[in-house]
């Protein structure tokens, strides 16, 4: 059996474990650097707080996090027969660009999941809302089915209204559905980073709702490279796998923004590497991959990472070569960024690339996520650690406590 075959012949049964209610965080602590933080080094386990993270991180190394801001992506609409029909936001459709999305004035175009579908057969809904002080009529109109979810046009009248003052008014945050409870003021800022500022995830990057400002600080005061990159954290990413195989699972493609100036200093190579998140994970190797396309072809128009790509694409190329690759592809189109999408999926039998550790937190059982921890950690390393943390009281999920996960190699 090749390794394309045995990647896809894994059981999620084997990732696995039982999560008890009760561990499962639906707030976050009062101080969000308090919280634990399980520190594994190559298979050593040590109980800190996430307050010494500074303090933990390899000498000299960068700290890349994703600077996504969630959403209001779900809203209610009211039909005249009482019937509520929930629209969740997913990515958008046009304009497809997500800054000029929200900026869009009178009407936009979304992918959307739809509650209670059965009951909006046809017809527009409309609502009434105040945006800046003057009266707004939103509509929706439900289009062609894309995939589980349906292409909803939304127009609304107002002088300089944008898309974005809409959510504003008259969304709300999308917390995750095992949470359990409705969402609730707090979650407009217990749900989003202290550093998060590019609007477009209908989901958290959660690792990085721990960090404060003072940690932050901290990190500065040690030496530590902060970088940010932008990773649109879709609905999917936080789902089960539901099929036996990981080879029957799609992933979701999530959009990805990488400045130029990070993509030189990665080529540099002269400083661990620590993602925080595993969105911020898969933005990072993705570039490998990229840079990759663009060797076998340096004026490739499609230069999406697929979800198999890493399992099935002879690596040819060192990490260096690939990312020069991308800096002159930037150079040759006059762009400051990288911009672009990502459906990788990264399972046991990946190799990592550029990461050199990861802060995260606990993740699902049988999700994708876990997957690409126990990549990271190699062997059963990751069922060891979560036992640990399920006796140690440690608190799971969006809301719960974290891990730091370094190499050896990381602070040599």
């Amino acid at each position: 059996m090749n390794t394309i075959d045995k990647i896809r012949n894994i059981s999620i049964s084997d990732y696995n474990y039982a999560l008890p209610d009760e561990r499962i965080a639906r707030h976050p602590l009062a101080r969000r650097e308090q919280c634990k933080l399980l520190c594994w080094l190559d298979g050593a386990i040590t109980d800190r707080h996430f307050s010494d993270v500074p303090q933990l991180l390899p000498q000299g190394a960068m700290l890349v996090y994703n600077n996504t801001r969630v959403i209001n992506a779900r809203l209610r609409f009211r039909k005249d027969t009482g019937s509520l029909i929930e629209i969740f936001c997913l990515e958008p459709i046009a304009p497809r660009d997500y800054a000029l999305v929200f900026q869009a004035c009178g009407h936009c175009t979304w992918q959307c999941l739809v509650g209670n579908s059965k009951r909006w057969k046809q017809g527009v809904l409309t609502q009434e809302l105040t945006v800046d002080g003057q009266p707004v009529t939103l509509t929706a109109a439900r289009g062609e089915r894309v995939g589980n979810a349906w292409a909803i046009t939304f127009d609304w009248n107002g002088a300089g209204v944008t898309f974005a003052s809409v959510l504003e008014a008259v969304g709300e945050i999308p917390i995750p559905p095992y949470l359990n409870r409705s969402t609730e003021a707090s979650d407009a800022v217990d749900y989003q980073t202290v550093y998060s500022h590019i609007d477009g995830s209908v989901a958290a990057p959660t690792a990085g709702l721990h960090f404060t400002d003072a940690v932050l600080a901290e990190c500065d005061a040690r030496g530590i490279q902060r970088r940010e990159l932008t990773l649109h954290v879709g609905a999917g990413t936080f789902q089960p796998v539901k099929s036996e195989h990981i080879g029957d699972h799609e992933m979701h493609y999530e959009y990805v923004q990488v400045p130029r100036c990070l993509i030189e200093e990665l080529a540099a190579n002269d400083r661990p590497v620590i993602a925080v998140g595993t969105t911020s994970v898969r933005t990072l190797e993705s570039l490998y991959y990229v840079g990759q396309l663009l060797e076998a072809n340096p004026s490739a128009a499609d230069l999406t990472v697929s979800q198999w790509m890493p399992y099935t694409t002879p690596c040819a190329i060192t990490v260096q070569q690939a990312l020069r690759n991308i800096v002159g592809y930037l150079d040759r189109n006059g762009l400051d960024e990288w911009v672009g999408s990502t459906q990788l999926m990264i399972a046991p039998g990946f190799h990592y690339r550029l990461v050199d550790g990861m802060i995260t937190n606990f993740h699902q059982p049988q999700s994708t996520l876990l997957l690409l921890v126990s990549a990271f950690m190699g062997g059963d390393c990751w069922r060891k650690a979560y036992d640990h943390a399920l006796k140690a009281g440690y608190r799971f999920l969006s809301y719960g406590d974290a891990c730091l996960l370094l190499r050896k190699s990381a602070g040599e």
